[in-house]
């Protein structure tokens, strides 16, 4: 079979999630290609070529746009089969499954979307579409990274003024934590899969040679096999000792594991994202995040002890947020000197509320909660305080304004700050400086990222 495989978003890197089905597919005798509408244009000669197609929808943006490239499709070739695959693929299934695809496929999709373009090639295309849910799995290929355009093309680490092409792996799939919000335990629930380290290590040795000076672990969590992530880490910085990497976990397992960050830290980590999310004990409680405030603030300071940022994500807009809890963040922001580590569209996430959600059976949801809006890929839902919303909107505009201007990180985070303070009716601060080294020179990634 012919197969076109289609990325849309990845979180700005060279998507894995073509490169890996791409390697299972071509070891089982099919032809691949790969399309990634984040830094390609719309190619109708490979939408031609296709006999069938795949869209990977791995976060929720992605599948938005999965949806609309799965429109153009269907418009061109209403007889190509087509595929959703990938975290989010189930969502909004019982609207998309039949007029639109007709195969989903989430959790551990490779097995899956393997027997079923297995099943074309032989002529035995299914009558009616179908869903799938999928944990098993047992085999995972070196990811084929020839198929996509270069590294050059996608983020870079910043650091000073120095930019560095970057890579992108998975040493695991799924989470075992299951916060309300995240839409991973709606699909894992609980599960994880880690990806054995000789193939990560021959992922990294690829992206070596195509120009990769740091690496990105892309795992949901890095910590939910904190052993089976040293050994990986170990042998890339024995094979490759003067390469960087950063990785995601929460706070919570940053201090449970605290012992293992000088050697990472030595092994070349340079940052570390975690999902802070707000600086209110009751809503990170109804989050179900493990971690509280002060957790969060320790997290910080035990990570700089050993030379390594934290680089939060906030989810500062929920229902029960006060105007009052975002003055509290931004000076929090402030007050652990974290005003360039914060990529600025941080400061406007609202909650997403997909079909599946856990927080849809939590009861202090329900007074707020409104129809689901198959548009967003989301249920509706109002602030206690319409002043919220209306303050949402406004850090939106001033912040996207701000990042399409150029402005200094320094200079939004007070300008974000100034219109935090109008809203709760205080007094601006002075301008002022900000502490020497708190927004220039830290390590990051070129492109901010959100779900």
């Amino acid at each position: 079979m012919q197969v076109l495989l289609v990325s849309t978003y990845e979180l700005g890197r060279q998507p894995v999630h073509l490169a890996s089905p791409a390697a299972a597919l071509r070891r089982r005798g099919h032809q691949v290609r790969c399309l990634d509408l984040a830094v390609q244009a719309w190619d109708p000669e490979a939408v031609a070529w296709a006999e069938v197609v795949a869209l990977s929808v791995p976060m929720h943006t992605a599948m938005r746009l999965g949806l609309a490239a799965a429109r153009i499709v269907r418009r061109e070739r209403p007889e190509l089969p087509i595929c959703l695959y990938g975290l989010y693929a189930a969502v909004s299934s019982e609207r998309t499954l039949g007029p639109l695809v007709d195969r989903v496929i989430a959790g551990e999709y490779e097995p899956e979307l393997l027997s079923w373009v297995d099943a074309l090639a032989e002529g035995s295309r299914r009558d009616g579409a179908e869903a799938t849910v999928a944990y098993g799995r047992s085999r995972f290929e070196v990811p084929v990274r020839e198929l996509l355009p270069p590294l050059e093309r996608y983020a870079h680490l910043a650091i000073g003024a120095e930019q560095r092409p970057v890579g992108g792996v998975e040493a695991s799939h799924g989470c075992a934590s299951r916060c309300r919000h995240c839409p991973l335990p709606t699909v894992y629930d609980g599960r994880f899969r880690a990806v054995g380290a000789d193939i990560v290590l021959a992922d990294i040795a690829h992206l070596v040679a195509a120009g990769a000076c740091h690496i990105t672990f892309a795992d949901p969590d890095f910590l939910n096999g904190a052993q089976h992530s040293l050994r990986v880490v170990r042998a890339m910085h024995r094979r490759f000792p003067e390469l960087t990497f950063d990785c995601t976990t929460k706070v919570e397992l940053i201090l449970r594991h605290r012992g293992i960050w000088p050697e990472l830290a030595a092994s070349g980590c340079l940052f570390v994202v975690s999902a802070l999310e707000c600086v209110d004990d009751a809503v990170l409680a109804r989050l179900d995040k493990g971690h509280t405030v002060a957790d969060a603030a320790e997290a910080v300071a035990l990570l700089r002890a050993h030379g390594i940022e934290l680089r939060p994500s906030f989810l500062p807009f929920t229902p029960w947020t006060t105007v009052e809890d975002m003055v509290e963040l931004v000076d929090f922001v402030a007050a652990n000197d974290l005003v360039g580590n914060v990529d600025p569209v941080h400061y406007t996430i609202r909650l997403l509320l997909p079909e599946g959600s856990l927080l849809l059976d939590h009861p202090d949801l329900a007074p707020h909660l409104g129809p689901y809006d198959p548009e967003r890929l989301s249920y509706t839902w109002s602030a206690a305080d319409p002043e919220v919303d209306r303050l949402q909107v406004e850090l939106t505009a001033l912040v996207e304004a701000g990042v399409a201007a150029g402005q200094a990180p320094g200079d939004l985070y007070l300008a974000v700050r100034a219109a935090v303070r109008r809203a709760a009716g205080l007094t601006p601060f002075p301008r002022g400086l900000l502490p020497a080294g708190s927004t220039e020179g830290r390590p990051r990634l070129t492109e901010p990222w959100f779900c």
